[in-house]
């Protein structure tokens, strides 16, 4: 290719990539802000030293660690023993195992999980588990879980 086809198909492309990217200057209309307004959020730095530790029942603790309309984080400590009732829920969940060993029964299926591992829980799946080890679940929750929340 010669230098002038070369820069044609540079312009070329420069003007298609602004046109499918909306690479404009002037401000997006009403209709075109997709940017959500949050009804509920957490700030922005959550500190473990300073965040309270919730009951979860059968002497197993939680901790929100961070949280918007759309989703939520929770530290949840549980000692050998404990078990975290089997239940369902609207709510899409992963849960990362940051320490210890649990049993986990999702969906019927039972399974034993170690620090490192983690799970799946889809919405209205019947869960739950038995801490084989003390150890600490980390789970994130989408949309967030109101219920977590104390005013």
């Amino acid at each position: 290719m010669n230098k002038v086809s070369l820069i044609l198909a540079a312009a070329a492309l420069t003007i298609c990539a602004a046109s499918c990217c909306n690479n404009s200057t002037k401000e997006p209309s009403e209709a075109e802000n997709t940017e959500q307004v949050m009804t509920k959020q957490s700030d922005n730095f959550i500190f473990a030293d300073q965040t309270r530790w919730d009951d979860a029942g059968g002497g197993v603790v939680r901790q929100v660690m961070g949280y918007n309309d759309n989703i939520m984080m929770v530290k949840v400590k549980f000692t050998k023993g404990q078990e975290g009732a089997m239940h369902s829920h609207p709510h899409s969940q992963v849960t990362y195992v940051a320490s210890g060993v649990f049993e986990f029964t999702i969906g019927g299926v039972t399974k034993i999980v170690r620090a490192g591992d983690a799970l799946y829980k889809q919405p209205n799946l019947e869960h739950g588990c038995v801490c084989l080890e003390d150890g600490i679940l980390i789970d994130c929750f989408n949309p967030m879980r109101d219920t977590f929340i104390q005013e």
